[in-house]
């Protein structure tokens, strides 16, 4: 049974930074991708960020530069480093196993103007 539970998320003003965290289990997670979503009010979920099994990583336009997807296969962990964070990125944050519907609680993200 997959689990993901993700953590991190938080109130930052606007230029701020967090880092999110997913911890997984319940899956062989060095061979698996990875990714991050959100879903803001009144809004459809979003592809975020991407990493491939081998550590490759993907962006949408909209974070390039500002986020950075990452992984430790030794925890079982994936990351989202999100800096210069915008009132528009404030949205429920959510980690997935790519290619499934394995998906964690969500973790809030607000930035504040």
């Amino acid at each position: 049974q997959v689990q993901l539970v993700e953590s991190g998320g938080g109130l930052v003003q606007a230029g701020g930074s967090l880092r999110l965290s997913c911890a997984a289990s319940g899956i062989t997670f060095r061979l698996r991708a990875m990714g991050w979503y959100r879903q803001a009010p009144g809004k459809q979920r979003e592809r975020v960020a991407t990493i491939t099994s081998a550590g490759s990583p993907n962006y949408t336009d909209s974070v390039k530069g500002r986020f950075t997807i990452s992984r430790d296969n030794a925890k079982n962990t994936v990351y989202l480093q999100m800096n210069s964070l915008k009132p528009e990125d404030t949205a429920v944050y959510y980690c997935n196993v790519l290619g499934t519907l394995s998906w964690g609680q969500g973790t809030q993200v607000t930035v504040s103007s």
